[in-house]
């Protein structure tokens, strides 16, 4: 026998009884959705952080989202490349990528940080697959420019395997290498292929964890961090000099997804324990949310807007949207 008084802390059940009734509502708009989260920096090379990360996603589909996790991994390749002593080089932010650095970027993407990411997942049940963006050409590309090497720009998104994936109950985690148009293999931008996938499957959301709070108008300057803001306006930081440029690319894949009719997209610091949650089930929010139009921006609470409205959005369905060439 066991007393309350030893096992219930006092306001314990007042303060979990007012999570879950403002967790609700946006459990119920997300169920049944497909939201893609592209997963890179911190939270991705630690140990600790990444099982957390990968527990708070296996949560997510528990609850009737269906996740895609899709990632990089500059840092492990940056270390594999200085171990078989190649160069390390940047161009414009973008790794010059050789064909014998094609094979590192491969190997380490594929054979190591994808399989990492399942493991961490699959502790859980056999939950997740791995995927390279070259299976069934499930990410094409070509060349992006000759200084480059094998650095490519994403021509199109074939979605038949990860659909398959998902109508079987898996959660796909997708390594951002490309099957070339030319039959070889591309390292491409995870932020980019984040974008594209989310497009192309018509996903509800896409978000991006990454190290940072979210997006600030001027980095650095803590009171600048952005709560909500429209396509219009992240379009307008793309091009203003004062945009980090380690952002960009994730700026510029929000767009993408919005343009082709994702819901929203989110920045969100994947340190922060159960940032997902925090960004998806609160009505604060933790991170910077980027709508697709001015008024719903202005209409909007963070994320979602009032009760009425979450409660239409979970009847509406996302139109499938093919990127083309």
């Amino acid at each position: 026998m066991k007393y309350a008084s030893g096992t219930r802390p006092e306001g314990f059940t007042t303060e979990t009884a007012d999570v879950l009734v403002e967790a609700l509502p946006w459990i119920k708009s997300i169920t049944g959705k497909t939201v893609v989260i592209k997963y890179g920096g911190s939270a991705m090379v630690d140990e600790q952080l990444r099982a957390d990360v990968m527990s708070d996603i296996v949560l997510l589909k528990i609850i009737g989202v269906n996740p895609i996790i899709v990632h990089g991994g500059g840092h492990a390749i940056t270390e594999a490349m200085e171990k078989e002593q190649l160069p390390v080089e940047f161009k414009n932010g973008q790794r010059v990528t050789s064909p014998k650095a094609m094979k590192v970027v491969k190997t380490i993407l594929v054979g190591q940080v994808n399989q990492e990411l399942v493991g961490a997942m699959n502790d859980h049940g056999g939950v997740a697959v791995g995927v390279s963006g070259s299976d069934a050409g499930t990410i094409m590309a070509k060349q992006k420019d000759p200084d480059l090497g094998r650095v490519g720009s994403i021509t199109r998104i074939n979605t038949t395997y990860l659909e398959d994936l998902l109508a079987a109950d898996y959660i796909p985690v997708v390594a951002s290498v490309a099957m070339g148009e030319d039959g070889g293999y591309y390292n491409v931008n995870a932020d980019m292929a984040a974008g594209h996938i989310a497009a192309a499957l018509g996903a509800h959301k896409i978000i991006f964890l990454t190290d940072v709070d979210g997006l600030y108008e001027k980095f650095g300057e803590e009171d600048t961090l952005i709560s909500n803001m429209t396509q219009f306006e992240c379009e307008e930081m793309i091009e203003s000099p004062s945009t980090s440029k380690g952002m960009i690319p994730k700026l510029q894949s929000c767009v993408t997804a919005l343009k082709a009719g994702v819901f929203r997209a989110h920045i969100v610091n994947g340190t922060v324990p159960h940032s997902i949650f925090l960004e998806l089930f609160t009505d604060a929010g933790i991170g910077t949310v980027i709508h697709s139009t001015e008024e719903a921006c202005l209409n909007d609470t963070h994320p979602l807007g009032n009760f009425a409205s979450k409660l239409a959005e979970n009847v509406e369905t996302s139109d499938f949207v093919e990127i083309e060439e």
